[in-house]
């Protein structure tokens, strides 16, 4: 399965054929718990997201993995008890049995296997529904949009209108909204006709913008990419599945970097002039940056009383870090804020 934009696409034609009218057991079925329904029960039961969980196993969580990973008393709950602890209750039992357990098996009357197959993806769809994340599941970073319009309604507003306008008069056709939150910036650019793909570490917030895109029709692929720890390479010699930075490099003819870059310097200690080079790999005409001054109350927050590592955090040294790679096109400062918003342009 593959996306485009929040739209799934079954790309894997070749594992279609004919199902014997007699056999009422589904192949696939143990792939599908192992790749879908054990991972979203450790993240709602355990707080581990699926990406953590398939960064170190590819083909998902047998119902052992799972089961260590859950509580004795999660492993009593439904669906857990049907899905990860009774098969790992039988697992030793089916080893004995060996390969009498995968014998052919077929009905006597092929409408009693539809039968079966049906009651199956009966159960499975209601299993799906009581993992799936909710929709009014809340994050650290769920509220942030709309607390920055709450308490500060005339700079976010200001905020909103540059950036549209900026867009608008740019009309990048592919867009890398790093630091993407609920999605607002991505969807008014995929709503100017951009493809556009946003990121987040935050797989909360993440979901929100995918249930945004995917109920507005707009062409967002959300992506949970942390960018401090970039998606690495994977697969046999790192050489299987491309890493993010890989895939993303020059790919994108406009980056966003809203709200982001001081969360990086404060909460990951990355240089500026590194954040610099970033943008320029990932770029290849324009970025639109956000400056947050050491002032600004969420910058605060996060620095906690450690203000003396940032006195070098100035509009000048970040002026200076990007100016390596970019020319600065126009800036504005967002009312009663500080903030400041840059729009640059890739040099040559």
């Amino acid at each position: 399965m593959l996306f485009r934009g929040a739209r799934p696409v079954f790309v894997d034609v070749l594992s279609l054929e004919p199902r014997d009218p007699a056999d009422f057991v589904w192949p696939a079925y143990g792939q599908f718990v192992r790749t879908f329904l054990l991972p979203l029960a450790v993240w709602r039961f355990a707080g581990i997201p699926p990406a953590v969980v398939f960064l170190d196993y590819r083909d998902g969580l047998t119902p052992e993995q799972a089961s260590r990973w859950l509580g004795p008393l999660v492993r009593l709950r439904r669906p857990v008890f049907t899905l990860a602890t009774i098969p790992s209750w039988l697992s030793r039992r089916a080893e004995r049995m060996g390969d009498r357990l995968h014998g052919t098996r077929r009905a006597a009357d092929p409408e009693a296997a539809r039968y079966v197959l049906q009651r199956l993806f009966r159960g499975l769809r209601g299993q799906l529904e009581q993992l799936k994340p909710p929709a009014h599941r809340h994050s650290h970073w769920t509220g942030y949009e709309e607390e920055a319009a709450r308490t500060a309604p005339e700079a976010w507003r200001a905020k909103h209108d540059w950036v549209v306008g900026t867009l608008q008069r740019l009309r990048p056709r592919t867009v890398l909204d790093a630091g993407c939150n609920t999605g607002s910036f991505a969807e008014a650019a995929a709503t100017l006709g951009a493809r556009v793909v946003a990121v987040d570490k935050d797989p909360v917030v993440v979901g929100v913008t995918w249930r945004r895109a995917a109920a507005s029709g707009r062409d967002v692929l959300p992506l949970v990419v942390d960018l401090a720890r970039p998606t690495p390479a994977v697969g046999w010699r790192n050489a299987e599945c491309r890493s993010f930075l890989d895939r993303a490099r020059g790919a994108f003819d406009a980056v966003l970097m809203l709200a982001l870059v001081h969360h990086l310097a404060v909460t990951e200690r990355v240089p500026v002039e590194e954040m610099a080079a970033l943008a320029a790999e990932l770029a290849r005409q324009f970025v639109l940056v956000e400056f947050v001054p050491r002032d600004d109350p969420m910058f605060r927050r996060l620095v906690r009383g450690r203000g003396e590592l940032f006195e070098d955090w100035t509009p000048e040294r970040f002026e200076a870090a990007f100016r390596r790679w970019f020319d600065v096109t126009s800036v504005a400062e967002l009312p009663d804020s500080g903030r400041r918003l840059y729009c640059m342009v890739r040099r040559s």
